[in-house]
């Protein structure tokens, strides 16, 4: 049974998502470095000390989505369809959540160009997404069967995590995140080098 939300946790909830809206409408309009945290607090009729009671830092208020992340993450492991591997669910959710999610409209792609050309907002969400690291290797590590400090598991949480960072970077984001995967789930298989005969 479903516990009601009360009115003071609606209340943070509301100030919070206001706050969030605020925030995001003052960094598209003048730039994120343009605008203060004592700006944002008057957009959203609150005082700085409510803001910060809420967002602990002015980054925070541009990603409001950690739980929700890292509960997809390791329901993509767990959940993922019979006969899917590890490494497919990943790639597959990857590319919904981190790629696909730009066809979400105009306001969708003002926040992901907000994020690309602010480096403090690209390095912050760059150090959150990888936070997950250690939720995923273990919800891998238990879909293996082997113990939660398992190196495998690890190392495919990390490199599967860092695909976001290559796709962002390349000229089909979707074409990288395949590649990606397809080393991980294949290995490395390199083509015989070719030796330069340099007899005449």
């Amino acid at each position: 049974m479903t516990t009601p939300v009360g009115r003071r946790e609606r209340k943070k909830a509301a100030t919070r998502q206001a706050l969030a809206e605020a925030a995001l409408n003052l960094f598209i309009e003048r730039g994120y470095d343009a605008v203060t945290l004592h700006e944002i607090a008057e957009a959203a009729d609150v005082s700085t000390t409510t803001l910060l009671k809420h967002f602990p830092s002015k980054e925070a208020l541009v990603f409001d989505e950690e739980a929700d992340q890292e509960a997809g993450l390791v329901a993509a492991v767990s959940d993922r369809a019979p006969g899917m591997t590890v490494p497919q669910a990943l790639c597959a959710y990857v590319k919904r959540v981190r790629i696909r999610a730009v066809d979400s409209g105009a306001r969708y792609a003002d926040f992901l160009n907000l994020v690309k050309t602010t480096p403090a907002l690209s390095d912050y969400a760059h150090r959150m997404w990888m936070r997950h690291q250690d939720a995923l290797a273990r919800a891998i590590a238990q879909d293996l069967g082997v113990t939660p400090d398992d190196l495998r598991s690890a190392a495919l949480a990390r490199f599967a995590l860092e695909t976001s960072a290559l796709a962002q970077r390349a000229e089909d984001p979707e074409r990288a995140v395949d590649a990606a995967f397809d080393l991980l789930e294949h290995g490395w298989s390199a083509p015989a080098p070719r030796f330069v005969d340099g007899r005449d």
